[in-house]
This record gives C-alpha cells, sequence and structure tokens, in this order.
C-alpha cells in the first residue's frame, strides 16, 4: 500500500512538507550557529544546516549536488572548521564567545536585509515551475569537471593543502616560549594569591 498524494487532514502534497521540514532544519541550524555562545557547538549546528541543504538538493532532483554537498561541506568543510577551531583556541582563553556590545546593530542589519529580501521575493514576476523534476547525469558533470577544468581542480585541491599546512603552523606551540597562562606557572593567578 502506497501513500496517498497529500498529506492527510492538510491538503498539501509531500514534497511541499519534507522541503518545509529541511527549509526548518537549515534556517534553524544557521540561526543556532550565530546564535551559540560555545564556538564548538556552533561548528555542529552548522553541520546540522550543510544537512538540511543536501536534503534540499535531493529534493530538487539534484542527486550529484547532494552527495556533493554531503562528501565536501558535512565532511571536510565541517571537519576541518572544527580541526581549525580546537588547534588555534587558547587552553586560557574564554572556553564561550563574548557578545559585543552591537548586538543592536546587527539585529538593525539583518532587520533590512529581510525586508529587502521580502520586496524582492514579492515583487519578482517568477515563471510558473515545472511539475516534473528533470534529473541531472553525474556524467555530464564529472566530464566537465575532470575535462576541460581539471587544472583547476588540481589547484583548488593544492590551494586548500597549503592552506591547511599554513594553519598548522602557525597554530603549533613554540617549546622555547614560556607558558605564563599555565595553572601554577609563571604569571599566573594561582602564583600570586
Amino acid at each position: 500500500m502506497g501513500l496517498p498524494e497529500t498529506v492527510p487532514y492538510l491538503d498539501w502534497r509531500w514534497d511541499d512538507l519534507v522541503f518545509l521540514a529541511l527549509a526548518g532544519v537549515l534556517l534553524g541550524g544557521a540561526l543556532l550557529v550565530v546564535l551559540a555562545r560555545d564556538i564548538i557547538r556552533s561548528g555542529l549546528w552548522l553541520v546540522l544546516s550543510f544537512a538540511g541543504l543536501a536534503g534540499i538538493y535531493a529534493l530538487l532532483g539534484s542527486p550529484f549536488m547532494a552527495v556533493a554537498q554531503v562528501l565536501v561541506y558535512m565532511g571536510a568543510i565541517s571537519v576541518l572548521i572544527l580541526f581549525a577551531i580546537m588547534i588555534t583556541q587558547s587552553k586560557a582563553g574564554p572556553a564561550r564567545l563574548v557578545f559585543q556590545r552591537q548586538w543592536w546593530a546587527g539585529a538593525i542589519a539583518a532587520a533590512v536585509l529581510v525586508l529587502l529580501m521580502l520586496l524582492a521575493i514579492l515583487l519578482t514576476t517568477w515563471p510558473l515551475a515545472e511539475t516534473e523534476i528533470i534529473p541531472q547525469a553525474a556524467r555530464d558533470i564529472a566530464r566537465l569537471l575532470f575535462g576541460e577544468n581539471l587544472f583547476a581542480f588540481e589547484a583548488v585541491g593544492v590551494l586548500l593543502l597549503a592552506a591547511v599546512i599554513g594553519g598548522l603552523y602557525l597554530a603549533r606551540r613554540d617549546p622555547d616560549m614560556p607558558e605564563t597562562n599555565r595553572a601554577g606557572g609563571p604569571g599566573s593567578d594561582e602564583e600570586s594569591a
């Protein structure tokens, strides 16, 4: 027995309901990225936001983009961001983010941007949407990516590798420098007490 075409009692199509759920996950995760006070949790909320976007790509009939979103953004980029946060975060520094005093300016700027986006959406004449989803061929995308754009693809890979190596070099600890922020070490609060 299959599912009915519409959701019972709501008279909505199933793909519309799934889109609203995925959009809620995407926007909720993005909002929690900004509002979370712990930077590690912000990174994890970013992973959830990427997952919602991957689901929207799959719903739109683009499995290649959905898989690329999962592999590249949910996998590589989010792990790289969390790795960079954990390497560069000082043990003596604050573990939680401190909100700035200009939050009201950010709130006004966000409200203006939302208003402009709503005006742009409402004042645009949209063409009628296709009712049939047109799948993309991954073979065509692979030929385009690894054919005529192979050099650019490899150059981006080398650039990302250089960025990771540079980040590791900048974050490494110099053994010759004294640790002044260690508990009980020179210059700490415990020593002066």
